[in-house]
């Protein structure tokens, strides 16, 4: 099962994360070690399984990273990456960022 690495923000709560993610909460707690009642924090990294195929894929922006380098490494069109997350500005990321990469 594919994972991804998610920085909690203020607000978050781990359903509307499962939610985003195409995943759910049991699968996320216990990919985390967390047990009932599921407490997160923002700052704490979570492990997100997002192995279902059909669901979106996401990318969390790293240090370093550009929206060109995240198109490349994916095989993505710069256009369709730009439009699928409404980047005006394709130098304007930053880290901890969460990209759609499809649909």
């Amino acid at each position: 099962m594919e994972t991804i690495t998610y920085t909690v923000r203020p607000g978050n709560t781990l359903y509307g994360i499962a939610q985003f993610f195409g995943s759910n909460v049991k699968a996320i707690a216990e990919a985390n070690g967390l047990s009932h009642p599921y407490t997160i924090y923002p700052g704490q990294e979570l492990v997100i399984p997002v192995g279902n195929l059909a669901a979106p894929r996401y990318y969390v922006v790293r240090p370093g990273d550009t929206v060109v380098s995240i198109a490349d490494r994916y095989g993505l069109e710069l256009e369709n990456l730009l439009s699928l997350n409404n980047l005006e500005n394709p130098n304007i990321i930053y880290p901890g960022q969460i990209l759609r990469l499809t649909k």
